[in-house]
């Protein structure tokens, strides 16, 4: 019988970051322009290979981060969304890439670093769009990264991350129709999300707006899961 000689085939391993925040009224997703090739000049997701074969992923996927926008890791929400790893989505050799997605508060205009040339913000539905090109498959990348968050908004607290440290109920009401691109009831979702026990912590603060009733401040609480679920209407098939 004869003996079979297996070859590990050579795979470069790369890591891309999916970073959501509400901004300006939108869902928006900080993307980079390339400042190298392939597909210099056109916006890409930040990341980038590893930098030797002893670096830890997660470890790249913050240093990644740091060196392509100028944001820093701690304090910031971020999980792997998935791995994308069919053959011949890098013209230069087989890549595959664990991709981490990020839900953070508005923040200013990132710094580019790295091999971008610019980092900017960009409204998903842009992104989204058929006109618009994204380098390598990060267009699929995107709508994937869009639906995790509004899938998340159902049945976690992940909605906080989004806000501020102190926030009003109605800010996380817009938080929730900005991503999931619906209106939703004041006082249903009010009753809904003070009622989850851990959800909401109270400040005993109140806003001190102009031009409005003052409103009660919260910051998020303990808990991660939502029971029951806030469904959005406009669910995928």
């Amino acid at each position: 019988m004869a003996e079979h000689t297996w070859t590990i085939p050579e795979v470069a391993v790369a890591v891309d970051l999916a970073v959501l925040t509400v901004r300006a009224g939108a869902l928006q997703i900080m993307l980079v322009e390339r400042g190298i090739e392939p597909y210099r000049g056109m916006l890409a997701l930040p990341g980038g290979f590893l930098a030797d074969a002893g670096e830890d992923i997660d470890a790249a996927a913050a240093r990644e981060l740091t060196e392509e926008t100028g944001l820093r890791p701690e304090g910031l929400h971020l999980e792997q969304l998935r791995t994308y790893g069919t053959p011949g989505r890098d013209p230069r050799r087989r890549v595959v890439t664990v991709c981490y997605l990020a839900f953070v508060p508005d923040l200013p205009s990132p710094t580019a670093g790295g091999d971008a040339d610019a980092a900017v913000w960009l409204p998903v539905d842009k992104a989204l769009r058929k006109r618009t090109l994204l380098a390598f498959d990060h267009k699929a990348i995107v709508a994937d990264a869009v639906e995790r968050a509004r899938a998340k908004l159902e049945y976690t607290t992940l909605a906080t991350a989004f806000c501020a440290p102190e926030f009003t109920v109605t800010d996380l009401r817009q938080v929730y129709e900005i991503v999931w691109g619906e209106e939703l009831d004041p006082r249903n979702f009010h009753r809904k999300v003070t009622g989850v026990e851990g959800f909401l912590i109270p400040t005993g603060e109140q806003t001190t707006r102009q031009g409005g009733r003052p409103a009660a401040l919260y910051r998020r609480g303990p808990a991660t899961l939502l029971h029951p679920a806030i469904l959005r209407s406009a669910r995928p098939k």
